[in-house]
């Protein structure tokens, strides 16, 4: 008989990551896998860290506001979010302390954040510049980059960097644990 098993189905860890803020970028960059009927979209994506498989189930509700009843649900479990605001419309550059106030009342406050400004591409009708965006980030202790969803430039890499700082959180809580956990049972480590 044959088996469902499918490559993408092997992973080390499996990490979930919110996008958040008025512009989502997911469209044309991932293909969704499935549609939930509560108004939110997944996606997945794999990379590879120190050997090990790191898979993001992506979360996405493009910022639609109607969705806001499920914010405690859409925000449980996430180790990873994306806060990503339009370079041409400054309102939603506004609108991050908020999205940021919010993620923050409902997640661990270890949580890998990355503002990302979106559309870089559209360097003539930017409202927002690259400074504002990284002051902010700095202030905040986010992550920053700035992307296009549109020509693909550092998508990827906005992902990547994300995943890879969560799985050096998680390793290093590990390898934290590890030393604990002989230190202190009989029999493992030290006398």
């Amino acid at each position: 008989m044959a088996s469902a098993y499918r490559a993408e189905d092997d992973y080390d860890y499996l990490f979930k990551v919110v996008l958040i803020g008025d512009s989502g970028f997911t469209r044309n960059e991932f293909s969704l896998e499935s549609k939930s009927t509560i108004g939110v979209e997944f996606a997945t994506r794999s990379l590879n860290v120190d050997g090990k498989v790191i898979k993001a189930q992506i979360w996405d509700t493009a910022g639609q506001e109607r969705y806001r009843a499920i914010t405690s649900a859409y925000y449980r479990g996430a180790v990873g979010a994306l806060l990503v605001y339009d370079v041409t419309r400054h309102a939603t550059f506004e609108n991050t302390e908020r999205w940021l106030r919010e993620l923050r009342d409902h997640t661990d406050p270890n949580i890998v954040v990355m503002l990302v400004g979106n559309k870089s591409d559209l360097r003539h009708l930017v409202a927002v510049p690259t400074d504002d965006g990284k002051a902010f980030a700095e202030k905040d202790s986010l992550y920053f980059m700035e992307t296009s969803a549109l020509d693909s430039t550092n998508v990827e890499n906005a992902f990547a960097e994300v995943l890879t700082q969560i799985y050096r959180i998680v390793s290093k809580k590990i390898i934290d644990t590890n030393v604990n956990v002989e230190s202190v049972v009989p029999g493992k480590g030290r006398a």
